[in-house]
């Protein structure tokens, strides 16, 4: 991953990445509510916005460093990989939690029922093999059934593909595919087909509700556009506020901006589960940081979740 001369951003710019799912419902909720516009203008600039969606944290990081988008969104193990590959230079870094969502580990294979299961000829499909957060979550639960030193073991076994594809594989039964490290509503619309089941979950896997997505940009991102980055910041927080306020009418404005075809029970039942939320703060981040450097997929060690976010929230009870 290599840090790339970025472009130059003006004052109101921002170009925003995003991914598959619901975990990314806040950002709908900007672009529905037109609220970038409404910080913008408390900040005193107007705001441009560009949106891209992207397939999984690998290619997320690489267009941040590339100066194509100047916020990205990924999972906790993208956010530190990149944290730690440009500690010193850019200084990538949180700005918020995007979302407290478990993810499901689905296999449509009746042999596989525990992680220890799984054989040479399942291949587990993730956003992005060996970086993405599905990857490092199956890591972590290697690690936890076999020992640090075989943290990798299944890592053979996965394969790098977007969830809606993924999820159109597994359901099918067809080809090579035949598990899936998902997450919402990819994984509850999957577990509807027969014969797939969950073998375990994130939650599961760290013990306890754990940060899904991280909303993350550089420093000198950060520093040069204040009032666009203030403007941002606001316009997130009041987003995951109204969806937890409103979950009826964000369910609507999920299948309005996606432009899915899911049924509006699903959702509903989804952003009304009180296992899922958009909480802001990180949530069971560190456990993944310390295990990333155990096994030297991270230089650096960090102490708190403070080392890997900006100050904004530093007032809040995270981990």
């Amino acid at each position: 991953m290599a840090c790339l001369a970025a472009p130059a951003w003006a004052e109101g710019e921002i170009a925003i990445a995003e991914q598959h799912g619901v975990s990314y419902l806040p950002l709908m909720v900007i672009r529905d509510q037109d609220l970038l516009a409404k910080h913008g203008a408390a900040q005193g600039i107007e705001i441009e916005a560009s949106w891209s969606q992207l397939g999984g944290g690998g290619a997320v990081n690489d267009a941040l460093l590339s100066g194509s988008v100047n916020i990205a969104t990924a999972g906790v193990g993208p956010l530190l990989t990149i944290w730690d590959r440009t500690k010193g230079s850019v200084n990538v870094k949180g700005i918020v939690a995007g979302a407290q969502f478990p993810a499901f580990l689905l296999s449509n294979n009746p042999k596989v029922q525990t992680l220890s299961d799984f054989g040479p000829d399942d291949r587990i499909a993730l956003p992005t093999v060996g970086v993405s957060v599905q990857a490092r979550t199956l890591q972590y639960a290697a690690a936890k059934e076999w020992g640090n030193d075989q943290f990798d073991k299944l890592d053979n076994l996965t394969v790098t593909l977007p969830h809606p594809e993924a999820t159109q594989a597994l359901v099918s039964g067809n080809g090579t595919v035949n598990a899936h490290f998902s997450n919402s509503p990819f994984q509850e619309l999957a577990l509807r087909t027969e014969g797939v089941h969950k073998v375990t979950d994130s939650f599961e896997v760290f013990g306890g509700p754990t940060t899904s997505l991280i909303v993350y940009t550089t420093e000198e991102w950060r520093a040069e556009n204040p009032k666009t980055y203030a403007a941002f910041l606001g316009a997130f927080l009041e987003a995951s506020e109204w969806i937890a306020a409103h979950p009826e009418e964000a369910a609507d404005t999920f299948l309005r901006v996606s432009k899915s075809g899911l049924d509006r029970e699903l959702i509903l039942s989804i952003l009304t589960d009180e296992k899922y939320s958009f909480d802001p703060v990180p949530r069971n981040t560190l456990p993944m940081a310390s295990f990333m450097h155990d096994v030297g997929a991270l230089k650096n060690r960090p102490e708190s979740w403070k080392d890997y976010f900006f100050d904004d929230l530093h007032d809040r009870e995270g981990s």
